[in-house]
């Protein structure tokens, strides 16, 4: 009557709760991270917690639960324990000789040679002056640095909350998930398809990741150890849970590798930085590719883009969660379309 046209009403009114929706889980981002963050640590137990839930009679999961986490703490107490004291050793020299580092950067490079020695002054000159540079800038970032580290050490507790959140997913997660398809009129069994694919591509993608990412620790604990590289049990520590994060991880760990073996007067980074380019190319083109799904599998400019807004969003949290969002993001698209494409085929009458 006065000239509004009802689909278009529509339409504005959906776009607007769409736009509301999204509005409030920016809000809420941070609550939000921490449950997926839960959700996807369950993803890892799952296997485990299936496979005991098998062999037992009990009606509930609850047995199943307790004992994998007891089996889960009993292995990482048993391989932690003797790889933790090395590695705080490890940790302890560095920071000790950390001075002596600082002095030695602040030296004239030594004259230049040719070969691979020439190599390595440049590299040894380019950290001296990058160093010198920006020394006053690090004086004065160090303090807050630290105070973030302090206001940051209060987020702790999720390392708590996370795994009591986990144990509740699994616990109930059939439950959550049968009271999710109730509430839907119609649309049950589509819905009830895409939770399906939904949960064999998260459990893929975790049990691929943490693989690639225990790999990662055994290959580099071996292979540094055996160059002779400079606190190499450390750097391979660092470098398994920079794995977990997309792109910006394993690059970050190779500058670590690479700036420590160069401080600390190792002979052969040369050879160091040909492994870590070996080694990335045989994770990315070879090992990555047989252990992910094809749900998973991403365009490089598509996973480059998820990482920048994962981590607008949510700092560090949000890098490691972009792959996964991403690749949920995509399962539903063609899930969707392919309903759409099945509804046109149907014949009409």
């Amino acid at each position: 009557m006065l000239g509004i046209d009802r689909r278009a009403a529509r339409y504005t009114w959906t776009a607007a709760v769409v736009l509301l929706l999204f509005g409030i889980v920016y809000l809420i981002r941070e609550a939000l991270l921490v449950f997926v963050i839960a959700l996807l640590f369950a993803y890892l137990l799952y296997p485990l917690m299936d496979l005991i839930d098998r062999h037992m009679t009990s009606k509930t999961r609850t047995p199943a639960l307790a004992v994998t986490y007891l089996l889960v703490l009993g292995i990482l107490a048993g391989f932690g324990i003797p790889i933790g004291s090395t590695v705080v050793g490890q940790a302890s020299s560095l920071i000790s000789q950390a001075p002596a580092l600082i002095a030695r950067i602040q030296q004239p490079p030594p004259p230049p040679r040719g070969g691979v020695q020439s190599l390595k002054n440049r590299a040894i000159e380019f950290a001296q002056t990058q160093f010198r540079d920006h020394y006053g800038d690090l004086a004065l970032a160090a303090p807050k640095l630290g105070m973030r580290i302090l206001s940051a050490s209060g987020n702790l507790v999720y390392l708590v909350i996370i795994p009591i959140l986990s144990f509740f997913i699994l616990r109930d997660g059939r439950a959550i998930r049968d009271s999710f398809l109730e509430m839907l009129d119609s649309g049950q069994e589509a819905a009830r398809d895409m939770l399906a694919d939904a949960h064999a591509l998260l459990l893929s993608y975790m049990r691929a990741l943490l693989f690639l990412c225990g790999a990662t620790l055994f290959t580099f604990s071996i292979v540094l150890s055996a160059m002779r590289v400079p606190y190499a049990l450390l750097l391979a520590s660092i470098a398994f849970p920079l794995e977990f994060i997309p792109l910006v991880g394993p690059l970050t760990a190779a500058i670590i590798i690479i700036t420590v073996s160069l401080l600390g007067g190792y002979d052969h980074v040369l050879w160091v930085i040909v492994f870590l380019g070996l080694y990335r190319l045989f994770q990315d083109y070879v090992l990555s590719p047989h252990l992910m799904s094809q749900g998973v599998e991403l365009h490089p400019l598509l996973i480059i883009f998820g990482v920048f807004a994962g981590g607008k969003i949510g700092g560090v949290a949000g890098i490691f969660l972009s792959i996964p969002v991403l690749a949920l993001i995509r399962l539903f698209y063609h899930r969707a379309r392919k309903a759409k494409a099945t509804r046109h085929l149907q014949p009409v009458g």
